[in-house]
């Protein structure tokens, strides 16, 4: 997994609860001795580690801290790939575009890179379904960053984000829709 999301991860943890939380976290994982780099690439066994000791630091499951830091991650992800997206998008139209746009990007940059595949279906113009397909069963953390799309979007409260199928599957369906 790209540094990036470790980096991230580090802010997410201080901000919400504090410096010091982060460290025990790393403690707690057998990191203690990670500084991550945002240019560098880690193992996937790192982020769950840390994810299943804040799950059990915070009472929260996995799931649950995956969805809240995917919609953290997006305001960042975006202004990073702010030149890929075209200004008269919606959340869906983001959706729609997010596998030939920014994965395609970050699969150019950085070859050992696997973001997830993400096959989309749009059903009508205030409809689709994303299927997400990764090895790394991190479903929960795609339903938490198309939240934070529609956030990103002022479309939150129009947005209806469900997952169809298990969030940690290697095949997650998601079913995203704008209503009223």
């Amino acid at each position: 997994m790209h540094g990036t999301i470790f980096t991230l991860l580090k802010r997410y943890v201080q901000t919400q609860y504090d410096h010091s939380a982060w460290v025990r976290l790393l403690e707690a994982s057998g990191l203690s001795a990670a500084e991550f780099n945002h240019k560098s690439v880690y193992p996937d066994e790192h982020m769950y580690r840390l994810i299943g000791e804040a799950a059990t630091m915070t009472g929260l499951s996995a799931d649950e801290l995956h969805e809240k830091f995917g919609e953290y991650l997006v305001p960042d992800l975006m202004y990073m790939y702010q030149k890929l997206l075209d200004p008269n998008w919606t959340t869906l139209d983001m959706l729609e575009h997010t596998e030939n746009t920014m994965h395609r990007q970050v699969r150019a940059e950085h070859a050992e890179n696997n973001p997830p595949v993400l096959h989309v279906t749009r059903l009508s113009p205030d409809e689709l379904f994303i299927d997400y397909v990764s090895g790394r069963r991190m479903g929960a953390l795609a339903v938490g960053m198309v939240r934070g799309v529609a956030s990103y979007y002022n479309e939150a409260d129009r947005i209806e984000v469900e997952p169809t199928t298990s969030e940690n599957g290697e095949h997650v369906r998601i079913r995203v829709r704008r209503i009223g």
